[in-house]
């Protein structure tokens, strides 16, 4: 009897035990609930083809386990006799926090569909897939500061005033952070103009790999040798970027050497040798072949032809077998190709008749 005479500021110790019973049944019960549904989704979502059950399920997994701890509190809350302004104020951390998970969820769910969609547009549309990846992120932030001013409007500020200073401030926040705003713009321009989009071979300067993602700030580009190069909006759009994946045609310039000891009717034979090998590829249109100079130590010939398929590695092979094809047909006509060599000619001096 007389634990149950104990009070804790003015309230009875058994209000205090119910209080903490309800808040502690509410957590268990929503973590419960929310541990069943997420469980009953998660096969519904092997089963069908659909992303909605994905969605519920993503949502689900982003409840926090301190928005449950805050409703629990609510609830207990109910059993103290509160003051009116103390239990307005109660209501509003708890709009607040649903605001917050709400602002949570939303983010999500808007990334994640955005994401979903560019993904599902990359393969026919890249240029979309692009501005849509891009979007991600300023939308998320729109979700965060709609979840703010609706916050703090609960919370009794005057939302009107805080926009009217935060846009005197904006001008010094602009003047401190134009290197991050310069990005920022260059981001637009490159989702806008669309110099190159996810998935584009580019070359810049002597960098040069796939495009995997275009964020606010930064490109990332995924080279050749497989490490990821980051290159900042601003100076990605001040430098010259060569779009390889727009190639419609690739210009090959081919060239070699023969010795000097080659007989000129060999030499005269050797350009229609290599145009009638050339065009015998497939993909490829021969533009001029010419005995083109005499070099230090080789009589060189040089080649340009096109290539209609772009591909680099259709590129390779095509090479590959001009350049098997020109070796088998000079060793049936005994020509062979120059390397470096340097020769010296020695000459005595005549004997001058003794004194």
């Amino acid at each position: 009897m007389e634990l149950l005479e104990i009070s804790y500021l003015d309230v009875p110790l058994l209000t205090w035990l119910l209080a903490a019973a309800i808040a502690l049944g509410v957590i268990v019960v929503l973590r419960l609930v929310q541990a069943v549904v997420a469980r009953r989704l998660a096969r519904l979502a092997k089963r069908t083809e659909t992303r909605i059950d994905d969605l519920f399920l993503e949502v689900v997994n982003r409840t926090k386990f301190l928005f449950l701890l805050v409703l629990g509190l609510y609830a207990g809350a109910y059993v103290f006799a509160l003051p009116e302004d103390l239990r307005d104020l109660v209501e509003s951390v708890i709009v607040v926090a649903f605001l917050i998970q709400a602002a949570i969820w939303g983010s999500h769910l808007v990334a994640g569909w955005l994401a979903r969609q560019a993904r599902r547009r990359m393969a026919e549309d890249a240029a979309g897939a692009t501005t849509l990846s891009v979007l991600g992120t300023p939308a998320r932030i729109v979700v965060w500061v709609i979840a703010a001013l609706i916050a703090l409007d609960t919370l009794g500020i005057d939302v009107t005033a805080l926009i009217a200073g935060l846009g005197i401030g904006g001008i010094a926040i602009a003047l401190a952070t134009q290197n991050i705003l310069g990005d920022l713009f260059a981001s637009l321009s490159i989702v806008l103009d669309k110099p190159f989009v996810v998935g584009d071979y580019i070359v810049v300067g002597d960098q040069m790999g796939t495009v995997e993602r275009i964020g606010l700030k930064t490109t990332r580009v995924r080279s050749s040798s497989g490490e990821l190069i980051i290159f900042s909006n601003a100076d990605l759009l001040q430098s010259r970027v060569r779009n390889h994946k727009h190639m419609v045609e690739r210009r090959i310039v081919f060239g070699f050497g023969v010795v000097y000891q080659t007989p000129i009717d060999k030499l005269e034979e050797i350009p229609g040798i290599l145009r009638e090998i050339i065009e015998a590829q497939d993909h490829t249109r021969v533009d001029r072949v010419h005995f083109k100079s005499l070099g230090d130590f080789s009589l060189d010939f040089e080649a340009v032809f096109y290539m209609t398929v772009p591909a680099y590695a259709v590129y390779m092979d095509t090479q590959q077998a001009i350049n098997l094809a020109l070796m088998r047909r000079f060793e049936s006509l005994g020509v062979e190709f120059a390397y470096p060599t340097q020769t010296v000619f020695l000459e005595r001096a005549s004997e001058t008749a003794s004194a």
